[in-house]
């Protein structure tokens, strides 16, 4: 079965389409500035690369672009829509109404747009990305794979804040974690690569990118996560802040004369390691400015890798030790510096970097010394993979 994936933001619509017999790639794509002007398709399959440069004024006409661009006589990868056997969304907060994926209705649509108040940025989006490629293939069936799904195996004394109990009662408020298809998969895929089951493991999964969460995955289930009721929480990100204490809020927000929207702009958009640096959000920047003497972009640093080890530390106390240790994503697959940094000091834990291995790049490996108690891997993440997976497994019973 070919399976497309479809991940929707305000004004873009990221897709794939997998080839679930060989869980295979067959083309991917970008449409962006949808409703903007210069709306612009990009697709590639193989060596063909596909631009389409046309008004599109909302989701449902990006969609339709998506179909046509897949079904393309010289750049597409299928005779017709009807190849495509089913459709799985991304969809970023799915409260404590999904605790797994499931197949989309009118009653999944609801409580999607019921837990938008948690996700305003992100499920309005997802939304119109479903809403949209349901208009344009309305007999072809939709699943929802949730950020938040994995981490609904959190127990109490992990997700509950110290507010009163009535506004987790009433409103919800709660820890929620983010990246929830990202930890499975990787915690999966190390369980694998040890010839292990993840059910025997005690494995901390870092999920280290633009943004970053830690995950502590105890047999199998998540336990604790870094992100929490919004993915604001947790270590320093690109331009989050992480956290921070709330009162230093109501102080800037009385020094500066802000309101409460514009004390949350500057910590989602104006933070972390751009607003610490002074230099950039991209990683590579920050690390290239740091090693020319630029004592701001080496302070974001430490504070990033001081956070993450935190985390490690916290995380193995919470389970009562670790067997395992995970990085992916764009930075914990890509900065041997950062996995470095996260890993000195931690010898006392049972982690000893192989630095040779750590200094290599590709694939999914053991980084970690041989005398190493605690096994640390670098695994490359798949979530489009997994949406894929999920898909395949409920439209199967369909039938």
């Amino acid at each position: 079965m070919k399976i497309l994936i479809v991940n929707a933001g305000s004004s873009s619509l990221k897709y794939q389409l997998i080839d679930m017999d060989n869980e295979k790639t067959l083309a991917k794509g970008l449409v962006e500035r949808i409703g903007i002007a210069g709306s612009r398709l990009k697709q590639t399959a193989g060596d063909k690369e596909h631009i389409v440069e046309i008004p599109m004024n909302d989701h449902v006409e990006a969609s339709k672009q998506m179909l046509k661009a897949l079904t393309d006589d010289q750049n597409g990868v299928v005779k017709n829509m009807d190849d495509i056997g089913a459709v799985g969304h991304r969809v970023v907060h799915g409260g404590e109404d999904f605790t797994k994926s499931t197949l989309i209705d009118d009653n999944c649509i609801k409580a999607i747009e019921e837990n938008s108040p948690f996700a305003p940025l992100h499920n309005p989006a997802n939304l119109m990305g479903i809403k949209a490629t349901r208009m344009v293939m309305p007999n072809t069936p939709m699943v929802a794979v949730f950020d938040t799904s994995f981490h609904q195996t959190m127990p109490r004394k992990g997700f509950l804040y110290g507010l009163p109990m009535d506004y987790y009662k009433r409103l919800k408020v709660r820890r929620y974690g983010f990246h929830g298809t990202s930890h499975r998969f990787v915690s999966q895929q190390a369980a694998k690569l040890l010839n292990k089951k993840p059910e025997e493991l005690k494995i901390i999964t870092c999920h280290l990118g633009n943004g970053s969460s830690i995950c502590a995955v105890e047999h199998g289930k998540s336990v604790d996560t870094s992100m929490g009721m919004t993915p604001l929480e947790g270590v320093v990100m690109g331009t989050r802040s992480g956290n921070v204490d709330p009162a230093s809020l109501q102080f800037i927000m009385k020094q500066e004369n802000l309101d409460i929207d514009q004390m949350l702009e500057i910590l989602n958009k104006k933070s972390g390691l751009h607003g610490l640096s002074e230099v950039s959000s991209d990683m590579r920047d920050i690390e290239a400015a740091a090693a020319d003497g630029n004592i701001n972009a080496q302070a974001a640093l430490d504070v990033l890798y001081t956070g993450i080890k935190k985390y490690i530390g916290a995380y193995a106390a919470v389970m009562g030790g670790v067997d395992v240790v995970v990085f992916t994503a764009g930075i914990g697959e890509n900065s041997p510096n950062t996995r470095k940094a996260v890993c000195e000091g931690m010898e006392f834990l049972g982690m000893k970097l192989d630095l040779e291995e750590n200094s290599k790049r590709g694939g999914a490996r053991v980084i970690s010394a041989a005398d190493s108690k605690v096994k640390i891997l670098v695994v490359p993440t798949d979530e489009e993979l997994v949406i894929a997976q999920d898909t395949l497994e409920i439209v199967s019973k369909l039938s």
